[in-house]
């Protein structure tokens, strides 16, 4: 058991190699379910099950993932903050599910899914493979995050407006300029606003810091355009 929780793996995460492959058409059938099965889910009993089931998973989680990083001796105040993108989209999801709450969800459905989808497509676990914990905790607590928002969507009936589109950029803005200054204060790197990450990734392509930020906002915006799309189809019909 040990290997599967040590510091890092012998072997190298391959982008698109069959775990990773398999690992995404899980999660891929995971949301066609709750799609298939939206109206048994939506009766008083399935639903509370189910989401706190979600609910559960997503925190259980989060608390998986630093109790590990304490326990391998990694956990510090520089790195390990739930402050990066997916940690706080986990969190939000979790009690936007928990509470049905519209509010939450206007937030989540953007910033959450449109992150959580990035990263499980370019993860950014280059030393951990299929079984280890990290890989394992990366997809779950990211799958989770978008399974939560479809949830609320398929089950719930949740449906976001152009002005929900608009209100998460905001507050994703917002959200940054603050952790930027929180960078500066404390010398980290969430978000990989204050410097680009290490392992390769998308910012490599955009440009040396801090001129790759502003591709980045392009980015953003037209990710929430794309997840928009099917709802401004469907209001569009009406």
């Amino acid at each position: 058991m040990e290997r599967y929780f040590e510091k890092r793996n012998t072997e190298v995460f391959v982008l698109f190699s069959i775990e990773h492959l398999i690992t995404l058409l899980v999660l891929i059938i995971l949301a066609f379910l709750i799609f298939i099965l939206r109206k048994r889910l939506r009766l008083s009993r399935y639903d509370d099950l189910s989401r706190c089931f979600l609910f559960f998973i997503l925190i259980l989680s989060e608390i998986g993932l630093h109790l590990w990083l304490y326990d391998i001796g990694s956990w510090q105040l520089k790195y390990s903050l739930p402050l990066h993108l997916s940690s706080i989209s986990l969190l939000l999801s979790a009690f936007a599910l928990l509470f049905r709450s519209f509010f939450l969800f206007e937030l989540t459905y953007f910033i959450g899914v449109g992150s959580a989808l990035q990263a499980m497509i370019t993860p950014d676990i280059s030393f951990y493979t299929f079984p280890h914990f990290r890989y394992v905790h990366f997809f779950i607590s990211h799958g989770a995050t978008v399974l939560a928002n479809l949830y609320l969507v398929f089950v719930t009936g949740f449906k976001p407006t152009l002005r929900s589109l608009w209100k998460a950029f905001i507050v994703l803005n917002i959200y940054t300029g603050i952790i930027f200054i929180l960078n500066l204060a404390i010398g980290s790197n969430y978000m990989y606003i204050s410097k680009k990450p290490v392992n390769p990734s998308m910012l490599d392509y955009l440009g040396p810091w801090p001129f790759y930020i502003l591709p980045l906002e392009f980015i953003a915006l037209g990710t929430f355009f794309i997840l928009y799309l099917p709802f401004w189809l469907i209001f569009r019909r009406k």
